[in-house]
């Protein structure tokens, strides 16, 4: 360990509760995303006879139609409104049994494609033998978010779970972080807000003065605003254990 990070390790200050977000942040989103949407491009090929390119660019327009009309809320990131506005657009009207079968159709594959990052769970029972508050804030609804989190095991290991449904909007709202405040009554000085994403975990922790610390990997940016520059910054999960 150099001068430069025993200096940085010495100006933390240890967390007495750590937020994760969830997306990126536990696992790697876009290999699982990728293979899901593959699965469904399938069988609606099948099923409705239209070409691939077809679907991608009435989902893709369906997609932005609904987050433009719901904005920055859980319900915006709903694959089941996706899939139902995607049906309309082809003309067929709202097939509610196809709009389903299509959803779950994504969320089976997505789950059975997910992987941790390596040294998540060693971190999180690093924290809990510590007697570190665990908390997990995370865009979507709470649902999805929650199945996601007992198919890596980790329902057991955060001791308060957040989501935007709940709160009614999403980060960088400073509303599903007062959720999380009101549940954990920890002051925003003694907590760690751990995140991939500068705009919204880096930008949300801080409005409240948190500790930000950032999850890099293939694909993911650092901001260059002071208000999403992290405080830490790790690419494995096993470099953060010397802050503890």
């Amino acid at each position: 360990m150099n001068k430069e990070e025993n200096n940085l390790i010495g100006s933390i200050r240890t967390p007495k509760a750590v937020i994760f977000d969830t997306d990126n942040t536990l696992y790697s989103y876009l290999p699982a995303h990728k293979k899901a949407t593959r699965a469904v491009e399938e069988k609606v090929v099948k099923i409705l006879g239209i070409s691939e390119e077809t679907f991608r660019s009435t989902f893709e327009d369906a997609r932005q139609e609904i987050k433009d009309a719901l904005g920055a809320t859980a319900s915006s990131h709903s694959r089941l409104l996706y899939f139902q506005r995607t049906i309309e657009k082809l003309g067929l009207g709202t097939q509610i049994l196809m709009a389903l079968d299509l959803e779950q159709t994504y969320w089976r594959t997505f789950l059975s494609n997910c992987k941790l990052f390596p040294g998540v769970l060693d971190f999180i029972q690093l924290l809990k033998s510590k007697g570190v508050i665990t908390v997990n804030i995370t865009d979507l609804t709470a649902q999805i978010q929650f199945r996601k989190l007992v198919y890596f095991g980790l329902d057991n290991f955060f001791d308060y779970v957040v989501t935007s449904e709940e709160a009614g909007i999403d980060k960088p709202d400073r509303k599903p972080f007062e959720v999380a405040f009101a549940k954990i009554k920890v002051s925003p000085e003694d907590i760690w807000m751990i995140g991939d994403s500068p705009s919204n975990d880096m930008a949300g922790a801080h409005n409240f003065g948190l500790v930000k610390v950032q999850k890099v990997h293939m694909g993911s940016a650092i901001g260059s605003s002071k208000e999403m520059q992290p405080d830490i910054v790790f690419t494995e999960y096993s470099k953060l254990f010397k802050y503890f």
